[in-house]
Parts: structure tokens; sequence; C-alpha cells
């Protein structure tokens, strides 16, 4: 399938009914799961597989949501090599069974069926807001609304979704899936207040006088990190997250498909060993790139990406040159032709139409400096405390998900969320009681 001519969405499709279900039968339903210690939120993994296993997949889905409020999400974008699957009992003979498609499979057919018929208690335990629509954001919303509390979440962007909608490509993550959870987390009686930008739009003061009992920040690191070498200022060099955010809205039609700076027949470097670089690459592919190397300055065995990530790009013929640490960016009139790198054997210059560079990011500061009382370290992540677990140095003020640590996946995200969400439940509670 393809969208305004840019490029093709190749995902998997996933397990069809009776595919799921014989999966399912070669869990050996172990007495000691070793694959939910492998999970971050604690999936109650060999629970759910046996519902599916039996064919009930209402049951599967109720299991689910007992622990995450994004199975799609997580059944795709998990590194499960690394977590469930890779605890697996059976992985030592490499056949894990492959519990993050058994997760999407639920939850696809969850909606695809209606599934859904959660009771919902009302919306008279407390007020919080959540900014930012990001994994963490997102579990905290639902998690809350679940409980009790009346949550609205405000967002910067025109949809929410945060990095899940516009960082991850659609070839790893379609947006309709991601429209389809937020659309089930509204359905828990969560506001999303879109087109809202912190620090210019509402404060954390503001929102206090709006009477929330409480305010989660969960903004993520937004603010991409540049390479600070010589040409730097020359045209044709491009964050990584810039270019994903605008491949994206082109892809979707939103946005004209000259404003990507990758084109068909262009020669693209990317700058970077993470997830993030690893996504720009083999967008570039899909584009049309005659040719995509990733430069990294350490060890293929140091690379940050997932390894399921890194071998997918290979095996979309991405080059990959180790132990090379770009020192200058080369240019003609004004356009970059080349990245200069030192290597072990003395340094070259690699030619290129495009660089794209994806070395990390840092949280933004319009929350924190709009607001006295938030203290941060000296990197610039909020600091929080044990109890109430992610409360910040301001009273009712709560923080987590990559503006708290450094960035990670979905799926941890979602796990310090959890946890922050019940740090909330209780401040709320007390702080009522208090009033009393």
């Amino acid at each position: 399938m393809e969208s305004e001519g840019l490029y093709l969405i190749d995902v998997d499709q996933g397990y069809t009914m009776e595919q799921a279900v014989a999966e399912a039968k070669r869990c050996l339903n172990c007495k000691n799961p070793t694959c939910i210690t492998g999970c971050p939120i604690e999936n109650h993994i060999p629970e759910f597989i046996k519902e599916v296993s039996k064919g009930n997949f209402g049951e599967a889905r109720e299991i689910l949501a007992r622990k995450t409020n994004l199975p799609a999400i997580c059944g795709r974008v998990c590194p499960h090599d690394l977590q469930c699957e890779g605890h697996c009992i059976l992985a030592k003979a490499g056949k894990e069974i492959k519990i993050g498609k058994l997760e999407r499979f639920v939850a696809d057919f969850d909606h695809s069926m209606g599934l859904i018929n959660e009771k919902i208690p009302r919306k008279t335990r407390g007020k919080v807001a959540v900014i930012g629509s990001g994994p963490a954001g997102l579990t905290i919303a639902g998690d809350l609304a679940k409980d009790g509390f009346n949550v609205v979440v405000y967002e910067a962007l025109p949809e929410p979704g945060g990095i899940l909608l516009y960082g991850i490509p659609d070839f790893r993550l379609q947006k309709d899936v991601v429209r389809r959870e937020i659309a089930k987390i509204a359905s828990y009686g969560v506001t999303f207040m879109n087109n809202m930008v912190g620090g210019e739009d509402f404060t954390v003061d503001t929102l206090f006088e709006r009477e929330f009992d409480a305010v989660f920040i969960g903004t993520g690191t937004n603010v991409s990190n540049n390479l600070d070498i010589p040409g730097k200022e020359l045209h044709g060099i491009e964050l990584s997250s810039y270019f994903l955010r605008t491949s994206m809205l082109a892809n979707e039609g939103k946005l004209n498909g000259e404003e990507v700076i990758v084109k068909e027949g262009n020669r693209v470097i990317v700058i970077g060993g993470g997830n993030v670089a690893m996504d720009a690459a083999r967008t570039a592919v899909r584009i049309g790139a005659k040719e995509v190397s990733v430069v990294y300055r350490r060890d293929e065995e140091d690379m940050p990406a997932s390894k399921l990530e890194y071998e997918d790009a290979r095996s979309e013929n991405v080059r990959f040159r180790f132990r090379n640490t770009p020192v200058e960016y080369i240019g003609r009139e004004g356009k970059v032709t080349g990245l200069k790198v030192k290597t072990d054997a003395g340094e070259e210059i690699l030619e290129t139409d495009v660089v794209l560079v994806a070395i990390g990011s840092k949280p933004a500061r319009r929350i924190v400096s709009t607001t006295e009382g938030i203290e941060v370290d000296e990197k610039g992540y909020v600091i929080t405390r044990e109890k109430p677990y992610g409360m910040c140095t301001l009273k009712g003020v709560f923080a987590g998900g990559d503006v708290v640590h450094q960035p990670a996946t979905v799926v941890l995200a979602m796990k310090e969320a959890k946890k922050v969400a019940e740090g909330i439940a209780a401040y709320v509670d007390a702080k009522k009681l208090l009033d009393l």
C-alpha cells in the first residue's frame, strides 16, 4: 500500500486466529514463569496465553488490561527479544513463544470485535492534569481514569500520541493503531486538549488555579541534540526526529512531500547508533535513497539500538561504519556534500547529499522555566522522590518517563508511569482526607 507516493508501509500482518491459538498452545505454563520477570510491567503472560489457547480472547484481553493500556502498541514495538521472549524458558533452544505477536493479536481482535466492556467508576476521586501524551502520559491517564479520577491531558501538538505518533515510523507502528489505543483511553472518560503548549497556553500554576489536585509532567525529551562540529550551518543537515515527523506527516498527506529532506536517489548518512537512527535509516530506504549509511563512533556491540532493529536495517542494505567519529561537515555553495570522520586509520571524507543526526535528546524547559519550585539535575531532568512516588520538589507535581530518566523504551516509560500513577492516587487521597 502506498500513501501519497512517499514510501511503502510494510508491517507484519500479525497472526490469524488459527495461528494465534496454535502458538499459544506451545506455552509450557511454567511453574515459575521467567517471561513475567523479563516484562518491565510484569504482564500476566502465561495467564493470557492460556486463554488464547482456549479461544477465550475476551478473557485474554481482560488479563492484559490489568497491567497495560497500550497492548496493541507494546505488541508491536517492545524489544521482546530482550524482555519477555528473551526470558522464555524455550529461548535457549531458539523456540521462544512469540509473546509480542500474541499480545498484538489479542489487542487487534479486541478492536475488530468491539470486546471492550470495562466498568469505569464515576470520576469522584479527584482531578488530575497530565502534560504530554506519550507512553507515560497515556499510561497515567488510563490508569487514573479507571481508578475514578477525572483526567485531562494537555498536548502541544495537533494530535495526542507523542513519540508513538510522531516519532516511530509507520512500518514499525501504524498510526491507526496509535489512534485507536488513544480512543480507547478516551472512552474511559479522559479528556484530551490538543494544541496546548505548556509554558505558553498554560502553566502548572494556572492548572492548580483550575482546581486540579495534582499535575503530571510527561513531556519526554523533545529537544534533540545537535552535533557541534564545523559546517553545521550547511543545508542538507537535519535532526532525525524532525525528519521522522515530516515524513510521517507527508505519508498521511498532511504535508507536501517536497518538505521531506530525503529525496529518491539521495545518498544519506545517519549519525548515531540508537533506535531513532535505525528508524531514520530505514525510512530513508523506503523513500528511495540510493545509499544509506549509519556512522557510529563506537563498536557494534556498544550500539544502544535493539539487536532486531539493527538486523532489520542491515537486511534492508543499510551500511554501518563503526568507530567513525564525525569531525566536520564538508560542503559546497552552502550545501553539504560530505562528512569528514576520524577512523582508526586516520581521517576520511564520506560523500553524501543528506545528513540525519540522531545523537540523543534532552528535556525541554518550557514547563520548568515557567514554574517556581521544580528542581532539575545538571542535565535538565526533573528530580523526583520515592514517597509519594514520582513527586517533584514542588508539592502536588509529579513527573515520569523520559523527562525524569534517560530516553528509554515505550514499556520502560510505562513501567515508571504505573508507579507514578499509584503515587498520585495516594497523594490525592491523602490530600482529600486532610482537607476534610
